[in-house]
């Protein structure tokens, strides 16, 4: 364990559920019940359905419960824009709410939004300060004077202004993966969104030594950066009640672990040509023959498996000290099919944060 790099083990570990795609009323009723069940938020994510109006469902129909974007897509709007955005749903969430960012792939930016894409990394890093600058200027009633490399905001006449409130501005959070940008990261952002493809051995020899030695470098410390970190957790008392998420965690991996830049990860594990192997199964279109090449001892890398009874202890045990909020992915799945579920999802919550 990176001991230096660790958030004292008193620190509440905060469990948090990922959302996907639905109806405003269908999201308005998972949050209270997900609320009423321990959760500390909900985490919302940018793919088919931007995150806006969802969240504001969510933070309408409950009382304590966060809300975030994980993530929103920084570069398919202007900063504007997300700032005014984050403004309107800090106010009133009443400080519920915290700002997630990423910059997406290059394919999705130029083709599918129609924005520029690079650099990313430096571009990112403008972005997030422009958006804080924004913030800094809402406070004061204006004016505005932003002149960065990418994004130039000298305009903010009164009238376009929004207005101060009590809550002030909500805290940023930016998802990295590669050594540049979990530098970045670390060093401007009150949070890094860690990406679903992790393994014990990346966040031990590659993001926490790289998080320290960042905030150090900018004078601030390690617990001023919180890890975000969503999980592929497959609970169940049997085989066949684990089948169904089993395969879906299989293909998640599968399609993450396609894409080359997180090559690396399969081959410090010894699992060297798996990214290559999956990229082609993409190619060709077979999404049964990419599940298969995630094998248990790959599975067990990236996916916290296990007994309803073991999966609080198994969380705490990998990620106690390292993340700050843990995001649970596939849970929304479990719950939409089987509503009874809930009740033992609550158990892992409650036995992860002590409640």
């Amino acid at each position: 364990m990176f001991s230096e790099n660790a958030i004292p083990k008193d620190v509440e570990m905060k469990i948090d559920l990922m959302v996907g795609n639905s109806t405003w009323q269908a999201t308005a009723s998972l949050a209270r019940e997900v609320e009423q069940a321990g959760f500390s938020g909900l985490v919302f994510t940018e793919t088919s359905q931007v995150p806006w109006m969802s969240i504001a469902s969510a933070a309408m129909a409950t009382t304590k419960l966060e809300v975030a974007t994980g993530i929103a897509v920084a570069f398919a709007r202007s900063p504007m824009v997300t700032a005014m955005a984050a403004w309107e749903l800090a106010e009133n969430t009443k400080g519920r709410f915290r700002l997630g960012l990423g910059s997406q792939v290059r394919a999705h930016i130029e083709r599918r939004y129609g924005m520029p894409f690079d650099p990313p990394g430096p571009r990112l890093k403008d972005y997030v300060l422009a958006v804080k600058a924004c913030f800094e200027a809402f406070s004061n009633g204006g004016p505005i004077d932003y002149q960065g490399k990418f994004y130039n905001l000298t305009l903010l006449p009164k009238e376009w202004t929004p207005s101060n409130h009590p809550y002030g501005s909500c805290k940023i959070d930016i998802a990295a993966v590669n050594q540049w940008m979990c530098r970045m990261a670390a060093g401007i952002a009150d949070g890094i969104d860690v990406h679903p493809l992790h393994s014990p051995q990346y966040l031990q020899h590659h993001l926490l030594p790289l998080v320290s030695e960042a905030t150090q470098s900018v004078g601030r410390s390690r617990q001023d950066v919180e890890l975000i970190i969503p999980v592929f957790v497959v609970p169940g008392d049997s085989d066949a009640e684990r089948s169904e998420l089993l395969e879906r965690a299989r293909l998640q991996i599968a399609f993450y672990g396609s894409t080359k830049n997180y090559a690396f990860q399969f081959e410090e594990l010894g699992y060297d040509g798996i990214s290559a192997m999956l990229n082609e199964r993409l190619k060709a279109g077979d999404r049964i023959g990419m599940s298969k090449i995630i094998s248990d001892g790959i599975l067990a890398n990236f996916a916290v498996v296990g007994k309803w009874s073991e999966i609080g202890d198994l969380l705490v045990e990998r990620y106690q000290g390292i993340a700050s909020r843990l995001v649970i992915y596939l849970a929304e799945e479990s719950i939409r099919k089987d509503p009874s579920s809930l009740s033992r999802w609550s158990r892992v919550v409650r036995q992860v944060t002590h409640t």
